[in-house]
């Protein structure tokens, strides 16, 4: 009814202004969207960082505002998600969020991944190296860690910030096998629990970017109980 959708929208505003305050309190600046297609439109034409997603949005659901977004920007997007089944959960890993917290949540804990993904997008970005000690290549895969830019047999491949800190992880200890705790506790530099659905699912993201046929991968082979380590190419 109107009056229940009137109810769950001052919910979801109220919900804004809480994480607003959280995050002003803690010197950022915010610009508020109250739906998927105000927030692709503010993106246009706002210079932003990192974007705090929620999956159940009115109008355009974040789903469906990630997928749009995907297609032209690389920019850190952590999704908020009111279930915590793993396929909500994978859904949104799958269409390109770099993180995700499930509500309701602790404030102490989204200041902690909105610092974590600031610093690494940050640290990505104003990497200052030389040419050689840059670029990193393995068969037919180019990496370049200043300019952020990755070529699998001279096309360009879009990564987000979390995709390209897991593939540059893999081509600087190529042959080395790195569990799924492991690569978890690198990438997000926070401890790793019940991490294995996280992990294989950027994995798989990678794979369908660098791979010819992703199911029967030539570069990141998994090792049954152990992990993931990536193949040296000639």
């Amino acid at each position: 009814t109107r009056k229940e959708s009137s109810a769950a929208s001052d919910v979801y505003k109220r919900q804004v202004e809480a994480i607003t305050i959280y995050l002003e309190k803690e010197g950022y600046s915010v610009i508020v969207a109250y739906n998927g297609k105000e927030a692709l439109d503010t993106l246009r034409s706002e210079q932003v960082q990192l974007i705090i997603l929620d999956i159940m949005m009115p109008e355009m659901d974040g789903i469906e505002a990630l997928l749009r977004l995907r297609e032209y920007s690389s920019i850190p997007v952590i999704l908020l998600s009111a279930k915590s089944e793993d396929a909500d959960k994978i859904n949104g890993l799958n269409v390109g969020a770099d993180d995700y917290i499930t509500k309701p949540f602790n404030p102490l804990e989204l200041l902690a991944r909105v610092k974590s993904q600031l610093r690494r997008y940050t640290q990505l970005g104003s990497m200052q190296e030389s040419d050689k000690d840059s670029v990193l290549t393995n068969g037919g895969i180019t990496l370049n860690k200043e300019s952020m830019a990755v070529t699998v047999d001279g096309e360009v491949k879009k990564f987000t910030p979390t995709e390209f800190r897991i593939l540059k992880l893999f081509m600087e200890n190529i042959g080395m096998v790195f569990s799924s705790a492991q690569i978890y506790e690198r990438i997000w530099d926070e401890d790793a629990y019940a991490t294995d659905n996280i992990v294989s699912v950027h994995i798989r993201r990678i794979r369908e970017k660098i791979e010819i046929d992703p199911k029967n991968p030539d570069y990141i082979k998994v090792m049954w109980g152990v992990g993931y380590r990536m193949v040296k190419r000639g």
